[in-house]
């Protein structure tokens, strides 16, 4: 098994989508890239703890690659805007990948220079490409969110148009 450490924005959108993917182990949300010890969703949406909410994903290589991941996580959330995805803004909500070997960050840094030769996206891709030093679990209310609280209005305009996106590009990659 291996482990991605993603942050694409709002973690609950994350963790809906890698949690569809075969091959994953586990998913769970929380924070990283941060100063604080132990941050709390509260201290995290101030901005000013320096943690991002991510995703920490526990991968069999066998079943899905550490490209397919990233190939994932550009294509469901904007890499090219700063500190901000959709309506969530704020650093806690920055595009980056916490690589937990130097074959990841190898591999991330090849895949965005890839991205950018393509001009695949309109703007600059910010996604900033930092090693992993530790990850914090989000509190229990935040575990599966999407899975819960589907009903919710936030999940309707913001997580399933994701789902509705992942399902078109990756159907072959789905559980």
């Amino acid at each position: 098994m291996k482990k991605a450490i993603l942050a694409g924005g709002c973690f609950w959108c994350s963790e809906a989508i890698f949690q569809r993917l075969k091959g994953i182990a586990s998913i769970k949300p929380g924070y990283t890239g941060g100063t604080i010890k132990n941050p709390a969703y509260r201290e995290v949406c101030t901005g000013r703890t320096g943690h991002a909410e991510g995703v920490e994903i526990i991968y069999n290589e066998d079943e899905v690659s550490f490209t397919t991941l990233l190939e994932v996580f550009f294509a469901t959330h904007d890499p090219t805007t700063l500190n901000r995805q959709g309506a969530d803004v704020g650093t806690q909500y920055r595009s980056g990948i916490f690589y937990t070997s130097e074959e990841q960050k190898q591999q991330a840094k090849a895949f965005i220079s890839e991205l950018t030769k393509q001009q695949f996206f309109e703007n600059p891709i910010v996604t900033e490409i930092t090693p992993f030093e530790i990850f914090y679990d989000a509190g229990e209310d935040h575990q599966n969110y999407y899975n819960q609280n589907s009903e919710q209005q936030y999940c309707d305009f913001t997580i399933v148009p994701k789902l509705v996106k992942l399902k078109e590009l990756f159907s072959d990659k789905l559980k």
